[in-house]
């Protein structure tokens, strides 16, 4: 039997709207369509206005009403949703003793932390709660170029919203002599050299598999050149240390690589100092002194992997497990540290925490919660594979959070004033949260006109005003004319109005609400201003956190559907 888009529709539009526990999305279920049967595609805009006529009459049903719908017309529908459902968690970790595990977060401070960051540092957050232990909040900052007095600052903040369980706090640049005496000890063994030679001979001859005269130098010169790298009689640039590994490597990055040098300027904000360790002899020596037994990293660290194995090969020491993840791609937002700075300075981001930037602080500052970009991280695993990160999941996630406890408003954006001809005045009482009767209702007077927005009260029809009655929308001499038209939910229904969102004259604040697309400036209810820093919903809009509240207006950051 042919299939009738519109039953096709009506049933995939309420397993959508089931499962997502929102008002069912037309790109899913229209593409669900075109998948099962090719055939249709040619009619896609026809389509796509029975399609909108289908997602009118369940955007007007309760959830509770949907799922008993589908219940009766599919309910193998609802028996593949629950299929579906899995075990969360990450695969076990192995060789985790009887005192759990000891594993480590260690952001360099160039700036504040951002969704990438958040996933290292949940994932290990995750196995420590699992198994107990320590986690240790390592901060990497040996290079006086990259880091500042306010990046601290910024990345405490941003650890303190994440939640981690942070047993211990660690500066790298706390522990520069922990650092020469173990460079002391692997040149005093023969796992390394001094190297006076220029940067670029230097190269050359690595990469011919040659190697450079330093190389066979005593261990005796190689001592007195490192005392006299620390008493600053060289300048940068001119020394550095180097790891003795096989200068025939086959990969040129592992052929003795260096791991001390000199830098001069800018001054380090926390230490005096000019000797700074590279990233890979600190984290060797720092992993294996602070007892980590298990390391999780981003693949792209590797070759990293690699270079310190050869250090922990000198000393002996055993080393971590390790588990290197797949890239994460995050679309729609600005990661680069560099990029941001930029922007900032030349005023096209107003800040760390601007709505175009991947930042913790622009996250939070939306609306989201910790805990849901936990969940997010979490779901996506610690598996090879490149992905890119779902930020369907995240909405999720969070909604899962917000919407049984966000206070519900109504929010009109563009608002034109309506005069409803014929109407009686009567006060709306709407919930103020579906969720919890307990919360009880807001009053929203009507007394003859009011606000709605414009885009939606320009077309001749009938519109159903929210929890209030159902209006003619007609013209006369080229002006819209507002009939009151019943109070039937009913009659709405059976025209497919639209539900359209209203504010009563005298009882609203003006309200800037920030999107990624640009800020959509309207009127909320006053209720509105006593949500300072709150994840509300405005309602038919999405949630919102309520960023500013004056005398007279409100901002707002748009978080999600």
């Amino acid at each position: 039997m042919a299939t009738d888009p519109k039953d096709f529709f009506y049933l995939h539009a309420l397993r959508n709207a089931v499962e997502h526990n929102n008002v069912p999305r037309a790109g899913p279920v229209l593409g669900a369509l075109m998948g099962a049967h090719p055939e249709f595609r040619s009619q896609a805009k026809e389509l796509s206005g029975i399609l909108q006529g289908v997602l009118s009459d369940i955007e007007g049903m309760t959830p509770e009403e949907r799922r008993a719908k589908l219940a009766e017309l599919a309910p193998e529908m609802l028996e593949k949703k629950e299929k579906k459902k899995r075990e969360t968690g990450l695969r076990p970790l192995a060789n985790v003793g009887p005192e759990g595990v000891v594993m480590r977060f260690a952001p360099n401070p160039s700036g504040p932390l951002h969704l990438g960051h958040a996933r290292a540092s949940f994932l290990n957050d995750y196995y420590v709660r699992e198994y107990g232990g320590k986690y240790i909040l390592r901060i990497e900052d040996t290079d006086p170029k990259r880091v500042n007095e306010e990046n601290y600052r910024m990345l405490l903040d941003d650890i303190e919203w994440l939640g981690l369980e942070i047993s211990d706090i660690v500066y790298q640049s706390d522990r520069l002599d922990i650092y020469y005496e173990y460079c002391e000890k692997l040149i005093s063994i023969g796992g390394a050299y001094v190297c006076t030679c220029d940067a670029e001979v230097f190269r050359e001859k690595k990469n011919a598999k040659v190697a450079c005269p330093c190389r066979e130098q005593s261990v005796e010169d190689n001592l007195r050149l490192w005392q006299a790298m620390l008493d600053g009689e060289y300048a940068e640039g001119t020394i550095t240390v180097r790891v003795k590994t096989d200068i025939e490597h086959p990969d040129p990055a592992m052929r003795d690589y260096s791991i001390f040098r000199i830098v001069e300027s800018p001054p380090h904000p926390r230490i005096d100092a000019r000797v700074y360790p590279l990233m890979n002899f600190s984290v060797a020596v720092d992993d294996h002194l602070l007892g980590l037994t298990h390391v999780i990293r981003g693949k792209d660290h590797i070759a990293n992997t690699r270079r310190q194995q050869f250090i922990y090969e000198y000393f002996g020491w055993p080393m971590p497990e390790y588990f290197h993840y797949g890239r994460m791609s995050i679309e729609g937002v600005v990661l680069s540290t560099s990029a941001m700075k930029e922007g900032i300075a030349q005023g096209i981001y107003t800040g760390w925490d601007d709505i175009h930037l991947g930042t913790l602080k622009a996250i939070a500052r939306r609306g989201f919660q910790a805990e849901a970009v936990r969940h997010a991280m979490v779901d996506i695993g610690i598996g090879q594979t490149d992905i890119s990160f779902s930020w369907e999941n995240l909405y999720a996630a969070n909604k899962a959070l917000v919407d049984p406890v966000a206070p519900r408003y109504f929010f009109v954006p563009d608002p034109v004033a309506c005069t409803i001809e014929g109407a009686p005045e009567m006060v709306a009482t709407p919930s103020r949260n579906p969720n919890d009767p307990a919360e009880g209702s807001r009053n929203l007077p009507f007394a003859g006109t009011l606000y709605a927005p414009e885009d939606e009260v320009a077309t001749p029809g009938l519109v159903r005003f929210k929890d209030l009655f159902n209006v003619r929308i007609g013209e006369s001499g080229g002006i819209p004319t507002f009939v009151y038209d019943g109070d039937s939910l009913e009659e709405a229904r059976a025209e497919r109005a639209p539900i359209v969102q209203w504010l009563p004259k005298g009882e609203t604040v003006p309200c800037s609400l920030h999107t990624p697309d640009g800020i959509v400036h309207g009127l909320c209810e006053r209720g509105v201003m006593d949500e300072y820093d709150r994840v509300v919903q405005f309602e038919r809009v999405g949630f919102v956190r309520v960023d500013e509240v004056t005398e007279h207006n409100v901002s707002a950051y748009f978080t999600h559907r």
